[in-house]
């Protein structure tokens, strides 16, 4: 899901590191629902939204597989 955020943006904006939001991303590191929940706000969209966007992101990758 791309919003056109620089990551270095979205951890400040969601108040957490950008080597730990690197992480996130890369898969390296599982976030915790406070996490999840913080970039949803951080996007402008609710945890909900989040999740379900990344599930979609997950069977499209699955499915190119």
């Amino acid at each position: 899901m791309d919003q056109g955020v620089a990551q270095e943006e979205l951890a400040a904006q969601a108040g957490i590191e950008r080597s730990h939001m690197s992480k996130i991303e890369r898969g390296k590191h599982l976030p915790s629902l406070t996490v999840i929940l913080k970039v949803a706000v951080a996007l402008k969209m609710s945890g909900t939204e989040l999740m379900a966007a990344m599930e979609r992101n997950l069977h499209a990758d699955a499915e190119a597989g």
